[in-house]
């Protein structure tokens, strides 16, 4: 196993959703592990004070990312598309709820708005076409006051600069004040070989319910933490599973594996 390490993923530097400060773990004995303070202040904190960990994934509040470090310095399974698990419950839409996902894409984008409205279309549909239980909603009479407190969609998608990510998302069980796909249009649209819709597509994975697969063991490195269940068997060229984590795809395409796991979790 590896051990924890502080780690800066540049964007610049290597192809993917993550830019950002990040830990890995597997062994809380690990002589060189990072303290708590130290991990703190190497985490990336958004504009809205969320911090964000493992590439995309945001916590909201110290607690939070306390927690999340007391997990990452636990040992990994032994025995294992993953799903977030919360209090060891899947952290998934209900079956109404999956078919009604609504959201908004903001003007503030400006002249990238067309083209981020299609790579949110593109992005979706390719979870969609896997599955007949799920259903991604555009509703641009909401884009011109498309933020986390507009009720009347699921989630909003907004722009951002200066972050050390491409993009960001968030999970089922995160709260409607904090429900956002965040863009960072200094990346999203010179990412290399990863297109817009497949960015965008990793990102509604998370939204999905579904974890990075490089957290697996089977992986190697780049564990994150234990939160999680298995769907499927491990699959190294996940839409899921960053490159740079000994991933197998370099594209960020979408698998059978990953059709066969979220079918598994939302069929049609």
């Amino acid at each position: 196993m590896k051990s924890m390490t502080t780690r800066v993923l540049s964007a610049a530097a290597v192809v993917g959703l993550a830019g950002i400060t990040g830990a890995t773990a597997s062994n809380a004995q690990d002589p060189d592990a990072p303290s708590y303070g130290e991990f703190k202040s190497s985490t990336y904190q958004d504009a809205d004070g969320q911090y964000i960990v493992n590439g995309d994934i945001p916590l909201s509040g110290e607690k939070a990312l306390k927690t999340f470090y007391e997990e990452i310095a636990a040992p990994t399974p032994e025995n294992e598309l993953i799903v977030n698990t919360v209090y060891g419950r899947d952290d998934l839409w209900s079956a109404s709820q999956a078919k009604a996902l609504t959201y908004c894409v903001s003007d503030r984008f400006g002249t990238n708005k067309a083209a981020v409205v299609s790579a949110m279309s593109s992005g979706g549909n390719q979870w969609e076409s896997a599955t007949s239980g799920i259903d991604f909603t555009y509703v641009s009479a909401q884009d011109s006051r498309c933020t986390t407190s507009n009720s009347n969609v699921t989630f909003s998608v907004e722009p951002v600069t200066g972050a050390s990510y491409i993009a960001r998302a968030f999970f089922p069980s995160t709260s409607k004040s904090q429900r956002n796909v965040l863009i960072n249009t200094d990346q999203f649209f010179s990412a290399g070989g990863w297109s817009p819709s497949n960015i965008v597509a990793h990102e509604l994975g998370h939204a999905l319910g579904f974890r990075h697969e490089h957290t697996r063991p089977e992986a190697g490195t780049c564990f994150e933490d234990s939160s999680w269940r298995p769907l499927t068997p491990y699959d190294s060229a996940s839409i899921m599973h960053y490159p740079q984590c000994n991933g197998s795809s370099a594209d960020l395409s979408m698998t059978s594996t990953d059709r066969a796991g979220v079918q598994s979790v939302y069929p049609g």
